[in-house]
């Protein structure tokens, strides 16, 4: 136990009642914050006012994000550096500082990366090249195919004696050469503006599109968003993250080299699943960062507003409110880093895990949102202030990445499988 001389205040800092930071860590938080204040909010405020295909027009200020943000010199090299407890907290550090900018361009920068990530994971040096300094997205929803990527487990979540769903996008492989077609989902975040994906897509081995108990084939592969016969959609008009481009890719007869698959056949579905457990993670740390930002837009305004002739944070159903809101915030921070040191450290890591703290932190980040608003008022519901933009945010992250209802329905489903393995049966 560690007594204290006299009565004082908590030791506070951006990310509330923290542990103290190493000198590293205080300053890269300072500096993403920096970055979070001067370039994030009043580049998300500006592109949430601007039409979707004005976001990605050449030209647009949009793009001006990445190269700021390589300022930072945060590249994945520095993480694989660090030791893995250190590199969560880190990560965390980051992740959340870019959601309390702006969520839509938290996502995006994100996304960006992880083609770059999983060459690099792979030990590829030519896709490595290949994926440095371009704009990226990751490729796994298909226009029929959503929700439906998730389904491992065909004996106990699909119907009995029908095959599983092939989706829309799928590569044949042709000696030495991978050939493409389909259209992935417009829901892909950069989709409307990237070089590069990663792409999880079925697959045609010759021996046809399913495995014997009718699972799809699939693979995993980098594709260059240039080559002949790639096309893009429209950008999404979206009522939230409207910072974030989403749109469709379409393939036509697209052909790659082999060499650029990073998992095919057998490696598939553990390649997927664990970048699935992996990417849902950024989502946690996001929108920790969007639940902060929004309890701290309302205390500021309850120290500003008056009502019943005395300032709102007098009254104390608001410091009940604004207690309420802080509690959420801590215990989605402390739900989102628990979730990426799973996914970092376990040695075998699932998606539906780290995706039930996905659910878990932007139900509280709605919350959080939410109350803010209200306790804004009638100023709430107006584009004069920024809490409206970050409503609409957080309820659009309640579909991102994996509509709620069933990512929870899936780690019931993920229950039911570890207690048949015996789990809890002691």
């Amino acid at each position: 136990m560690t007594l204290k001389p006299e009565l004082t205040l908590p030791a506070v800092g951006l990310t509330g009642f923290e542990t103290p930071l190493s000198e590293e860590e205080a300053a890269v938080q300072a500096g993403v914050h920096r970055f979070a204040r001067d370039v994030l909010r009043p580049l998300g405020a500006e592109l949430d006012k601007m039409s979707a295909e004005d976001v990605v027009a050449p030209g647009s200020p949009y793009y001006g994000v990445f190269a700021e943000y390589a300022k930072l010199g945060l590249d994945p090299a520095m993480m694989a550096e660090l030791p893995p407890s250190v590199a969560v907290r880190m990560e965390s550090l980051i992740g959340e500082e870019l959601g309390w900018g702006d969520a839509g361009l938290g996502v995006s920068l994100g996304a960006c990366g992880f083609p770059l990530q999983m060459a690099a994971a792979v030990g590829n040096k030519e896709l490595v090249d290949l994926c440095s300094g371009k704009i990226g997205c990751w490729m796994i929803t298909h226009p029929d195919k959503g929700s439906d990527v998730q389904v491992f487990d065909m004996a106990r979540e699909w119907v009995a004696g029908q095959q599983g769903n092939r989706g829309n996008v799928w590569g044949r492989l042709a000696g030495d050469e991978i050939v493409i077609n389909g259209q992935c989902s417009a829901w892909v975040s950069n989709g409307a503006v990237a070089q590069v994906a990663l792409g999880y897509i079925g697959a045609d081995y010759g021996d046809g599109l399913f495995e014997k108990d009718g699972r799809p084939h699939g693979m995993s592969v980098i594709i260059p968003l240039d080559l002949q016969g790639v096309s893009k959609g429209k950008p999404l008009d979206k009522i939230g993250q409207r910072s974030l481009p989403q749109g469709e890719i379409y393939f036509d007869n697209v052909r790659i080299p082999k060499r650029f698959a990073v998992a095919l056949k057998d490696e598939y579905y553990g390649n997927m699943a664990s970048a699935w457990s992996y990417a849902g993670t950024h989502m946690s740390q996001v929108f920790t960062g969007l639940a902060r930002a929004a309890f701290e837009l309302a205390l500021q305004y309850c120290h500003e507003r008056r009502q019943g002739g005395r300032l709102l944070i007098d009254h104390q159903l608001t410091r009940f409110r604004l207690g309420d809101m802080l509690r959420r915030v801590e215990l989605a921070r402390s739900v989102a880093r628990r979730s990426l040191a799973y996914a970092r450290q376990s040695p075998q890591t699932h998606p539906y895990v780290t995706a039930s703290a996905k659910v878990t932190v932007t139900q509280e980040a709605m919350k959080v949102a939410d109350e803010a608003l209200q306790l804004f008022g009638g100023f709430g519901t107006s584009r004069e202030y920024p809490i409206e933009r970050l409503y609409r945010d957080a309820r659009a992250a309640l579909i991102e990445d994996g509509e709620n209802y069933v990512l929870t329905m899936r780690l019931g489903l993920l229950a039911q499988q570890l207690y048949a393995e015996g789990w809890s049966q002691n």
